[in-house]
């Protein structure tokens, strides 16, 4: 795997742990040779992934919105940072930036970055996997949720069964190589 686009929280939640987490996220993929890929937040679990990356010497890129640096959301000290106008245009060059998709501990804007490019990889839009770090069970909650949705039929089993859920680092690195590390955009998203 080349690069991994992360979608992690921008403020810092109420717990250090997930904080922890984050930075050793991106130390850890740094030391694999990994390189992260993120909205280019500087704070909360953005910032912190971003600074593990960094700190261990790794590749980071970011992707911000113009308006986003308007509001002095962004970071400057990153490997690349791409500024785009929409929140549209920046999902769709951080899925072409990447490999695969992992969602860590964050928010609404993590949950609408990782269910789009789920979307995406069930209606054919790309072949890149996604997974949920779901760390001390964070995701655990919304898992159960999205299994009520396949029970209630909406949502297949098959699409529940594609995405990628582990506990840990290493188990969601392998996991998403298992479903086959995505190389392109199937077909352009605009």
């Amino acid at each position: 795997m080349e690069r991994l686009t992360c979608f992690t929280g921008s403020t810092t939640g109420n717990d250090p742990k997930w904080v922890d987490l984050a930075r050793a996220v991106g130390s850890d993929l740094a030391d694999r040779g990994i390189g992260v890929v993120y909205g280019a937040g500087g704070g909360g679990l953005m910032g912190a992934l971003a600074q593990g990356a960094l700190d261990a010497g790794g590749e980071v890129i970011g992707v911000i919105p113009s308006f986003m640096i308007e509001r002095e959301w962004g970071r400057d000290d990153l490997t690349e940072v791409h500024v785009v106008q929409t929140m549209h245009e920046r999902k769709a060059l951080m899925a072409d930036l990447t490999s695969a998709f992992l969602a860590l501990p964050g928010g609404m804007g993590t949950l609408e970055e990782v269910f789009e490019v789920w979307t995406w990889r069930q209606i054919g839009l790309l072949d890149k996997p996604v997974g949920f770090l779901d760390a001390d069970g964070f995701w655990t909650p919304l898992l159960d949720s999205l299994r009520g949705i396949s029970q209630a039929g909406f949502m297949s089993q098959a699409s529940l069964d594609d995405i990628v859920v582990a506990p840990d680092l290493d188990s969601a690195l392998a996991g998403l190589e298992s479903r086959g590390v995505g190389t392109r955009m199937l077909r352009p998203l605009t």
